[in-house]
């Protein structure tokens, strides 16, 4: 975890035997046990599991309750070896009441008990007819002599350091309150929220346990286990399915199969460092006012987890493009397509302006703009013929992606234009001096700035404004050309990154036009085109010949690495480590490196780029906007490396 800013965290559900404590002490220690090859940090049992949920009147029984304490002592006493802080549920008895509680062991010592503040005591549930509520006592706790060992904090007001992070306990209902316990831990610094839970289920129950996890999750920037008991409970009026979750921030880690038979695990890796950075990023986390005080019990450093060997969470390689089945996507899709037309509708309406110019390439970027542009112009009842859409040939355009824009602007009914540069340009390098065979810095950026300078100039002529084509990959790497391609009076794709652009160009095309027709078949030849600039010449066989992840890495890389930088905090260690396991196969670890150092080095000197970026809507959770949400120096002289 110091390195990586993760850990491994554990909900096992043991079979119960109901009233008989030393069964299920060895059930947990078998556990335990199992669970030794995860080598997790945490390993959270449910609730009551040391005499099973369902003993009722039982509780009322000295007997139990004595052989319960015992149990506690014995699992306490032989998991010492266990590199992992364990916390499983128990009864305890205090001034004359009992009262339902976890009890947090790790080293052969128990490290705090936190009994339950809110009792279930409605429909199948009669708690209070057993337990007394944690708000009988002190909010600051008392001490207690329990399974031999002294002094013991019996109390909610206590977190659990394990290595780097902090853990709040609470159990079962005090979940499913307003304003529950985990808030208050989460305030005080809690990462990781256990919860032990005897959870019976139900038609539908389980999909608002599921919502409700992951929404205490999200609100509280937190990873929240969930752990409720499985077979063996009596099921004399209810059942019990082992419903366990682990949640980070509202992405489910991983979900516990239900109604399952037999002693049981699940395991995952959170990714505190994670949940550090958002907490940071939002300012209203922790406003309400002073933080609550708790106690830190100290439970020792992580476990020597082996998160090279195997690591437990799934890490998509293409973190930007929805993930899912057709109609997820679909709605996805949707949802951000809307986002970039209701963004252009507004500032065209604000502005009483009814043309919008456009340079189309035949490109992957040029034709989302155009579609958004397209689509603005339908919602406000303007007539396409108000876009203008200017194709402007050079020494690098090919057939291909020149036909491509032509065939474009007349499906979609646009007023096209052609208006090769080639003659400007070179008139333009016979004033600067430039050399037409050098094909450098020069050659390329002078093409891109004539086509800036003939679509505003149009613009003007025309009383519209010009529409940028650029995205929010480009802009993290500073691939576009300072006052060319990388300014315009609206950028519809600001915050749209490649992955997600050729998928979107993808399913407009089979789902917002003709998909019979040839707006279809164009739209797909771009998709499939090799993204490039074309600002040097085409190859002899007239293909293209300057290919842009050739250049500066491939695209599915930068926009992982530019996820995970931005949404994580991940440092360069963190970012090879995590690219290495999401392209396991793909690319090996050389060239992982290679374009991770590239990444860096361009993200931190393409700064002054991104510092004078046109408007443009935010549609995704990562935008580069310097008056949203990255603002950064443009004259740093560090720039982060791997080898650093």
């Amino acid at each position: 975890m110091k390195r990586l800013g993760l850990i491994r965290v554990a909900a096992a559900m043991p079979r119960v035997h109901v009233a008989d404590p030393a069964a299920n002490a060895k059930e947990i220690l078998g556990l335990c046990k199992q669970l030794a090859a995860q080598r997790p940090s945490v390993i959270v049992f449910p609730e009551l599991s040391i005499t099973g949920y369902t003993c009722a009147d039982l509780f009322g029984q000295n007997r139990l309750l004595d052989d319960a304490e015992r149990a506690v002592a014995e699992v306490v006493a032989k998991s010492a070896k266990t590199d992992a802080m364990i916390v499983f549920g128990a009864p305890l008895r205090h001034a004359g009441r009992l009262f339902n509680c976890a009890v947090a062991a790790r080293g052969g010592r128990i490290l705090g008990i936190v009994p339950k503040t809110y009792l279930a005591g409605n429909g199948e549930f009669y708690e209070p007819r057993w337990f007394a509520s944690a708000k009988v006592l002190p909010l600051s706790g008392v001490r207690v002599r329990y399974a031999g060992q002294d002094d013991i904090l019996l109390g909610t007001r206590q977190l659990f350091r394990v290595g780097g992070a902090l853990a709040g306990i609470e159990i079962c209902q005090d979940l499913w309150v307003p304003v529950p316990p985990c808030s208050q831990a989460a305030l005080a610094g809690a990462q990781l929220l256990l919860n032990l839970s005897a959870s019976n289920d139900y038609l539908f129950k389980h999909e608002y346990r599921k919502s409700l996890v992951s929404a205490t999750a999200s609100r509280l920037y937190a990873a929240y286990v969930y752990c409720s008991c499985a077979e063996g409970e009596s099921t004399q009026d209810l059942v019990w399915s082992g419903a366990s979750l682990i949640c980070e921030n509202g992405s489910m880690l991983a979900e516990a199969e239900r109604f399952a038979r037999g002693s049981r695990f699940i395991a995952a890796d959170v990714d505190v460092e994670r949940l550090e950075t958002l907490r940071a990023k939002e300012h209203s986390f922790g406003f309400e006012g002073p933080v609550p005080t708790f106690v830190v019990q100290e439970a020792g450093d992580v476990a020597d987890t082996d998160f090279e060997a195997c690591l437990l969470r799934r890490l998509e390689p293409h973190p930007f493009v929805p993930q899912g089945d057709p109609e997820a996507l679909g709605v996805r899709c949707r949802e951000i397509l809307a986002a970039q037309v209701a963004g252009l509708v507004t500032r065209l309406e604000h502005i009483r302006c009814k043309t919008a110019v456009i340079g189309v390439s035949g490109g992957l970027d040029s034709t989302l703009a155009l579609l958004v542009t397209a689509l603005a112009f339908d919602t406000l009842g303007l007539p396409r013929a108000g876009i203008i859409g200017v194709t402007m040939p050079g020494f690098g355009t090919t057939h291909r992606t020149h036909d491509n824009s032509v065939d474009l602007m007349r499906e979609l009914g646009i007023t096209a234009r052609e208006v090769s540069i080639v003659p400007a340009v070179r008139q333009h390098f016979a004033d600067i001096g430039q050399d037409e065979n050098v094909h450098d810095l020069t050659y390329e950026n002078s093409q891109a700035r004539e086509r800036t300078q003939l679509l505003m100039d149009i613009a003007g002529k025309e009383g519209g404004i010009v529409v940028g084509t650029g995205d929010l990959s480009e802009l993290a790497l500073g691939w576009c050309t300072y006052n060319g391609d990388h300014m315009s009076m609206y950028g519809v794709n600001a915050s749209v990154p490649k992955t997600l652009v050729r998928t979107l160009v993808r399913w407009a095309a089979d789902n917002k036009f003709d998909a019979a027709g040839d707006i279809h078949k164009t739209l797909l030849d771009i998709v499939d085109t090799p993204i490039s600039p074309e600002l040097l010449p085409a190859g002899k066989d007239g293909q293209i010949a300057q290919k842009t992840e050739d250049t500066v890495g491939p695209y599915e890389l930068h926009d992982f690495f530019l996820y995970h930088f931005f949404r994580s905090g991940a440092g360069p260690d963190k970012l090879y480590f995590y690219a290495r396991k999401a392209f396991a196969g793909v690319y090996d670890d050389a060239t992982l490196r290679k374009w991770l150092d590239t990444f860096l080095k361009r993200f931190f000197r393409q700064q002054f780029k991104r510092s004078c970026l046109p408007d443009g809507p935010k549609v995704g959770s990562v935008s580069l906007s310097p008056r949203g949400d990255w603002r950064m120096p443009s004259d740093l002289e560090t720039v982060w490396s791997l080898e650093d």
